[in-house]
């Protein structure tokens, strides 16, 4: 058997310290090839995924099996980025390490009419993590000051209190106790083009290709403000943002490990304590 890779020596920084936005920071400045962080190569990345998400698999059942106790608290994972930028692949390759019993994993497309009927948070908080669960949002409520304001889907007066409206729902999330784990993903726009290219190569991926995409990558610029704002005005102290490059996929995919491996790490849990005699079941069980 190998000997486990040394995490330590492989970051140089907490992955959330170090990807964290912060005042400032410049969505144009982004190297969606960079690796920050890491001091490790895409040949360390297997193995390390691997036995990271070993670990995140035992923090998530501990985080469920501390529900079965009474504790109320949960973690929502936020994916927000453009159209293969790999949000797929951090559902399939990281989340998808865990127990499914404890995810509730939901992507939100165009609203549906019945959700249209409804202030826009309304279908979010219907899909809201249960106690001890991890929630997975492919895309969030953050598409109401993105795609709604790039596309003029309503007028700036409707979109522009979303912000605050926005941190005000994350505040009285996280003092109920959701851990908010936002990761905005970028890819460039060449690695896009790339991607887009492969899936109409492949008969296996063409339910994947849409030819909205390009369109969407015509407004680039546009989307680029959006997402300035939305990093501007909705990172704070209790629900910050973290910035993941992406056009190395193993990079993005380890990171984003990390961040909710640090999440729950956070949390301090031990194991529940039996609510009945160990000793007297083994008894019990020895004769039976």
């Amino acid at each position: 058997m190998s000997e486990p890779l040394d995490l330590p020596s492989l970051w140089s920084h907490e992955p959330h310290e170090h990807l964290k936005f912060r005042p400032g920071d410049l969505v144009a400045d982004i190297d969606a090839d960079a690796t920050p962080g890491f001091r490790g190569n895409k040949q360390d990345a297997p193995t390390l995924q691997e036995e990271r998400n070993v670990r995140f698999a035992e923090l998530q059942e501990k985080l469920y099996a501390n529900s079965r106790s009474g504790d109320h608290r949960s973690v929502l994972l936020v994916l927000q980025g453009m159209d293969t930028a790999g949000k797929g692949g951090i559902v399939k390759h990281v989340v998808g390490g865990a127990n499914p019993q404890g995810i509730q994993y939901h992507s939100f497309g165009k609203p549906t009419p019945e959700e249209l009927s409804h202030h826009y948070l309304w279908r979010i908080r219907k899909a809201l993590p249960a106690a001890g669960h991890i929630g997975v949002f492919d895309r969030s409520h953050y598409e109401d000051v993105l795609i709604v304001r790039v596309h003029n889907l309503v007028p700036q007066e409707v979109w522009e209190p979303r912000y605050d409206e926005i941190n005000a729902f994350e505040r009285e999330l996280t003092d109920s106790g959701t851990t908010l784990v936002k990761v905005a993903m970028f890819v460039s726009l060449a690695e896009q083009k790339k991607r887009l290219a492969s899936r109409l190569q492949r008969p296996d991926k063409y339910w994947k290709y849409n030819p909205a995409d390009i369109d969407e990558r015509l407004k680039w610029p546009l989307y680029e403000q959006a997402y300035q704002a939305m990093l501007d005005r909705t990172s704070t102290p209790y629900a910050p943002w973290h910035i993941v490059p992406c056009n190395r996929k193993w990079y993005s995919r380890l990171a984003v490990t990390e961040l909710l491996i640090e999440a729950l790490k956070r949390l301090n849990m031990a194991w529940p304590p039996p609510d009945f005699d160990v000793e007297a079941e083994k008894k019990r069980l020895a004769s039976a």
